[in-house]
């Protein structure tokens, strides 16, 4: 059996305290239960930025007006490849809410260690907690 290759989007959005934005996995999904940055699948024929515009309209509701590229992730799950493309979001419009009725929590840089999170995500944790700790 082949790995799975998945291309992903994750978003890293700082509010303006310096808390970053986590939303909790459904229990059903790959991983579920745990906390991740939003985002999702890039879709066959759509650009990053696409992908996460429509991620972020699709979980938080909210329109993406700026990002920058932050880092990308590669991470083997055995029965999944999952490639992390990771953007922090500087400018939105709309107020982030669980709109697939999933559980967000704005989180500050102590905190997020408190937070479990998909194999995945362990290095994007530490990226994170280094970008707010220098702002």
């Amino acid at each position: 059996m082949t790995n799975q290759r998945v291309e992903v989007v994750a978003a890293i959005v700082v509010d303006s305290e310096q808390r970053i934005l986590m939303a909790q996995r459904a229990d059903w999904q790959h991983q579920g239960g745990k906390w991740e940055f939003p985002g999702g699948k890039v879709e066959t024929e759509e650009t990053v930025n696409t992908a996460l515009g429509r991620e972020l309209r699709e979980e938080l509701g909210i329109t993406v007006d700026e990002t920058s590229p932050l880092l990308t992730v590669s991470h083997d799950y055995g029965e999944k490849q999952v490639l992390l493309d990771v953007h922090r979001v500087e400018a939105w419009s709309g107020e982030p809410f669980g709109a697939e009725g999933q559980p967000i929590a704005w989180v500050d840089a102590p905190s997020l260690g408190d937070f479990q999170v998909p194999d995945a995500n362990a290095e994007i944790m530490t990226r994170v907690a280094e970008l707010l700790n220098a702002s």
